[in-house]
């Protein structure tokens, strides 16, 4: 076979399997009294078919969000486009408290520009107006961004709908041997695009601080290691290639180092690698099994889960002082801890009646929360505005993800059209520049 006619069968292969890896969000409970908008089709000022459904894209992050409930396009009286063509008569009729319209354009057949006006039915007035631009191929990231602003301003907190998710993706062949993808995708599992597919385990994906790098391990080398990888380039660093176990990769809040599971000189101890030199620093020194190193934003202290005091338990190693605290108590089994940005909430795998829950808890409190209901949760990350927890779960003998609030109140799944899906990382705040 041509070398372009490998690589043209390779990204066919690789794209039906993006296809089949796709998440489908099934939202299973929402808030009790959610915000009524309306988001009103937007006007298409191009030729031919608009690339994206702009208005359809920040309508179903907004109800995703479980906080709004989003007017039917039925329902509506008329479908402004302009703030001249907004009459408030039509937008009470039906009980919507905001209205949001906008019109999209295409200038030299890749750049589209999306302008957005938002109104508030009871004061009659306009609350919001913006725009965002960029190539057309990235229509529906643009019209994320709309979704980001509109959530920002009614509800305060920062929108994280413009951001990406990787998850590992296994797919069960007729010899026996899985399939194992390493999956890019949008917040809302849209556009799924395969990383790495391998006949061998691939775990722990992780994200760099600027989102322009992932991290994961991969068996390809029949034993683990550690690799890093470049988002826009594609190119590969094998970052460790030790005898025994290397796992658990997480950068450092600054991206200068990583904090990693080694078992080289015979136990499992958290190191930290400096990526420039590749310089290696024992961190922790224990007879007992310490893994799943998580870093608190200030970059000061790390996170891990060890069962030095005879169950898995979260401990904190500051880097300074050079000292290992318990964090937490309650219950008998606590692992997995990821850490809100504030600082001050962290989420977690947490046993309760011999179920595995996520649960959040307030690091200033020491309050624990369960978030939910399922068993066998595992694998929590937290959307980088801290509203939302991604999680591995079992759905009948499948694998699948599902989404919390960290007040438990909304909730929705996203299963994949075939195959097992695990191990999500929510990626941080995205820059398109």
């Amino acid at each position: 076979m041509k070398p372009f006619k490998l690589l043209l069968t390779l990204v066919i292969l690789l794209a039906a399997a993006g296809a089949r890896a796709q998440l489908v969000i099934e939202i299973t409970q929402g808030m009790d009294n959610p915000t009524p908008i309306a988001v009103v089709p937007f006007a298409w000022q191009g030729t031919g078919a608009p690339p994206e459904d702009v208005a359809l894209v920040v309508d179903d992050d907004l109800t995703r969000s479980g906080q709004f409930a989003t007017v039917d396009r039925g329902d509506m009286l008329s479908r402004p486009s302009t703030q001249q063509e907004v009459f408030y008569r039509d937008w009470r009729a039906i009980d919507s408290d905001y209205v949001l319209i906008g019109r999209a354009s295409v200038t030299d057949q890749i750049q589209m520009r999306i302008e957005y006006e938002l109104f508030d039915v009871n004061r009659q007035a306009r609350v919001l107006s913006g725009y965002e631009e960029g190539h057309v191929n990235d229509a529906r990231m643009l019209a994320h961004s709309v979704a980001d602003e509109v959530y920002e301003t009614l509800t305060g907190i920062r929108g994280a709908f413009a951001t990406r998710l990787l998850y590992v993706s296994v797919t069960r062949v007729a010899d026996g041997k899985d399939y194992y993808r390493l999956t890019l995708a949008d917040s809302d599992g849209a556009r799924p695009v395969v990383l790495l597919e391998s006949r061998e385990p691939i775990l722990a994906p992780t994200w760099s601080p600027d989102g322009k790098e992932i991290a994961y391990v991969s068996f390809e080398t029949s034993r683990p290691a550690i690799y890093r990888q470049n988002l826009a380039s594609g190119a590969r660093e094998q970052l460790t290639n030790f005898r025994g176990l290397n796992g658990a990769p997480a950068w450092s809040p600054d991206g200068k180092s990583m904090a990693m599971v080694l078992s080289k000189d015979g136990n499992p101890d958290i190191y930290l690698m400096d990526l420039a030199s590749k310089r290696l620093t024992q961190l922790t020194r224990h007879y007992a099994i310490d893994t799943e190193p998580t870093w608190m934003p200030d970059g000061r202290s790390l996170l891990f889960t060890s069962d030095r005091g005879g169950r898995p338990q979260i401990y904190r190693y500051d880097l300074r002082s050079e000292t290992t605290e318990r964090v937490t108590y309650e219950g008998a089994y606590n692992a997995r801890a990821r850490v809100a940005q504030d600082g001050r909430n962290m989420v977690l795998v947490h046993q309760a009646g011999g179920r595995f829950h996520i649960a959040l808890h307030d690091l200033k409190t020491n309050r624990m929360q369960i978030l939910t209901s399922t068993d066998l949760d595992e694998s929590p990350s937290i959307a980088p505005n801290g509203s939302m927890v991604l999680y591995a779960t079992k759905s009948g003998d499948r694998g699948i993800l599902a989404a919390v609030s960290v007040d438990g109140g909304v909730k929705f799944r996203l299963p994949a059209r075939e195959g097992d899906v695990r191990e999500p990382a929510w990626s941080p705040y995205l820059s398109r520049n």
